[in-house]
């Protein structure tokens, strides 16, 4: 019982200390101190097994190795997604929506151009780039294949203007 206490300790003391590659492992007999070789009951071993021994403490060794790689890789991204998180909570309902913040003056603000693809149904109409917008009143004109411009206003609110028609349209983005 005395002596597999002993090679734990030791095998433990291996894996805190070895800094080099574990296929470098110079063996029991060369780490341990000839008394505490002695005292474990390594010397009554033959060298086969002294050898399947140390094998057992390199896979060992491997093993922790790659276990605590893969505990780090999770922790840095369990910490990257909390960050991602916090961010998201804290950005306005209008960014997270991937639109800017009007925090300060609308009329700062970008408007946003581009080509409506189709009708989603109702009112509602998509963008070259996937957005999904309603008209808070009805549309009335063909928006497909046209470019279109949505203006912020005051309020956290939008104005559609088509092209070649002299009119714009409240709108509100669904996605």
């Amino acid at each position: 019982m005395k002596t597999l206490r002993y090679l734990r300790c030791f095998a433990f003391v291996l894996l805190c200390l070895s800094i080099v590659c574990a296929d470098d492992f110079p063996g029991l007999k060369v780490i341990m101190t000839a008394d505490d070789y002695a005292r474990a009951g390594l010397e009554r071993l033959t060298s086969d097994q002294i050898g399947v021994i140390d094998a057992a403490l390199i896979r060992h060794f491997k093993a922790s190795v790659m276990v605590a790689a893969e505990r780090k890789a999770a922790e840095q991204v369990v910490a990257a997604t909390t960050a991602a998180v916090a961010t998201e909570r804290k950005s306005s309902g209008l960014q997270r929506f991937g639109l800017p913040s009007f925090s300060g003056d609308w009329k700062n603000e970008p408007t946003l151009k581009a080509r409506a693809t189709g009708w989603v149904g109702g009112n509602s109409f998509t963008l070259e780039n996937g957005q999904v917008w309603e008209g808070l009143e009805p549309i009335t004109v063909e928006l497909v294949g046209r470019e279109v411009e949505i203006q912020p206003r005051p309020a956290g609110a939008f104005a559609l203007s088509v092209e070649g028609k002299n009119t714009t349209l409240r709108v509100h983005r669904v996605k």
